[in-house]
């Protein structure tokens, strides 16, 4: 326990100071016609409660590969992963698969499901809902990425039990001609808008899926590999998951860099960082057989889509202006994917977030929102507390001191006498499932489905490699 506590101040305390790591990282194919080969095959995954878990994972069955938005240092992707690699396309592709079947003789056949999409096989053996991939028989799936937006992939074959062990990932299909209006920042997002729609540009991303695990379940296919048994039988009801993941890992997990060396079956990461007034596109998805309630602290999220399909007013005549809803909390319903946008800018809390040495503040037209900080300008240069609170009292590790403003990572800069005190540069709000078991890792706390989005001082780079 003592261990596992120190762990995750230990990964809290690494996040000060340093460049943000996050993003969405997934592997590419060829321009119009992307082929991946993929394989299914059996591989340990660990938790932050030292526990090694046999799973299941759809992983690479060739090198190298093509990388977006940056390549990791290996330049691989494992044979094995969980969840699997996020596959990245652009409207229009003709998309190929090709699977290979390497799990355990036992394990019987596999497949994969691409939701939303016409798809067409060849080879394999015919299944119940797609053909499928056996030891001997590889299958390949083609279809045309016709919806841009966050999609899932998962396993057709005994889903109960296939999905469970990790068989799913994400597939992450771009506009073709995002709107002229979105200007790219090159801060490592895969484009610059979501959907082909002007009300959907944004600055940068992060994918979240959420699943759970069964100890009990990957144990009892464990014990029957490994005695060789000629067919895998598991009782899965009644299902009591201990481990709660986000793309895979749990808290304080998730918060390490994507492709850390110390998860090699496990390379994405949930850790988002923002500069105020960045416009962060949510990828959510739903890969569990439970719903999951995605609360992020900060600010609303305005929904743009569900599965793909864009939500827009019917009473508009450009098609274009946005109905979704403003949500603070995010349905992860199984199977379903959601894009959201989530922005923060300080409104409404009394004093100049900014925290430097007299800067302007000039609206844009019909905004209180500066048209090049995005800071929220009736806030501007408001009067902070002559004595600043008792950072005892108000902070919580390095994250937040209690300065009322985003002082600069370096002590510079600050509004003649004030003290800094918020030493990491950052606030901090927890992004987390709002099932309270779901932020337990086997029931210890904390862990599960919980990350900190952070939110960055302007002058402070986020290098999405890190």
């Amino acid at each position: 326990m003592r261990k596992f506590v120190s762990a995750v101040f230990t990964g809290a305390l690494a996040l000060c100071g340093q460049v943000a790591h996050a993003s969405v990282p997934g592997i590419t194919g060829a321009s119009g016609n992307p082929v991946f080969k993929l394989t299914a095959s059996p591989a340990y995954i660990s938790q932050p409660d030292g526990m090694s878990i046999y799973s299941w994972g759809y992983g690479c069955a060739s090198q190298p590969y093509g990388f977006q938005p940056f390549t990791p240092a290996d330049n691989t992707c494992p044979q094995m992963q969980m969840p699997g690699p996020t596959l990245i396309v652009q409207e229009g592709d003709m998309v190929t698969v090709n699977l290979t079947d390497n799990l355990p003789a036992a394990a019987g056949n596999t497949s994969i499901l691409f939701p939303g999409f016409n798809v067409s096989t060849s080879g394999g053996v015919a299944g119940l809902m797609t053909q499928e991939a056996g030891p001997d028989t590889p299958v390949t799936y083609t279809f045309t990425a016709t919806t841009p937006g966050t999609h899932s992939y998962y396993s057709g074959t005994r889903p109960d039990l296939q999905v469970e062990m990790g068989l799913f990932g994400a597939l992450i299909v771009l506009p073709k001609n995002p709107p002229v209006q979105c200007a790219a920042k090159g801060d490592f997002s895969l484009s610059t808008a979501a959907y082909d729609n002007p009300n959907t540009c944004y600055d940068r991303e992060y994918l979240f899926q959420f699943s759970e695990l069964s100890l009990k379940v990957h144990r009892q296919v464990e014990q029957q590999v490994l005695a060789n048994a000629n067919h895998i039988t598991a009782k899965i009801e009644p299902y009591h998951p201990e481990y709660f993941l986000v793309n895979g890992r749990s808290m304080p997990d998730d918060m390490d860099a994507n492709y850390a060396p110390v998860y090699p079956h496990q390379p994405y990461n949930g850790n988002p960082h923002m500069h105020p007034g960045d416009l962060v596109l949510m990828r959510v998805i739903g890969q569990g057989r439970w719903q999951h309630p995605f609360h992020h602290h900060g600010n609303h999220a305005r929904v743009l889509a569900r599965d793909g399909n864009l939500i827009t007013s019917q009473s508009d005549a450009t098609n274009t202006a946005l109905a979704g809803p403003l949500v603070f909390t995010v349905p992860t319903v199984s199977g379903q994917t959601l894009d959201a946008i989530f922005t923060w800018t300080g409104q409404g809390l009394n004093w100049d977030v900014y925290g430097t040495a007299p800067h302007t503040c000039s609206p844009a037209p019909g905004s209180n929102l500066d048209a090049t900080t995005k800071e929220y300008c009736p806030d501007h240069m408001k009067p902070i507390p002559v004595t600043t609170p008792d950072k005892n009292i108000v902070s919580n590790g390095l994250w937040y001191g209690g300065s009322p403003y985003l002082g600069s990572p370096v002590g510079s800069n600050l509004i003649p006498g004030t003290t800094e005190i918020n030493t990491g540069g950052s606030y901090a709000y927890m992004w987390h499932s709002h099932d309270e078991r779901e932020i337990t890792t086997n029931d210890v706390f904390p862990g599960g489905m919980m990350m900190m989005l952070l939110i960055d001082p302007p002058s402070l780079p986020i290098d999405e490699q890190q």
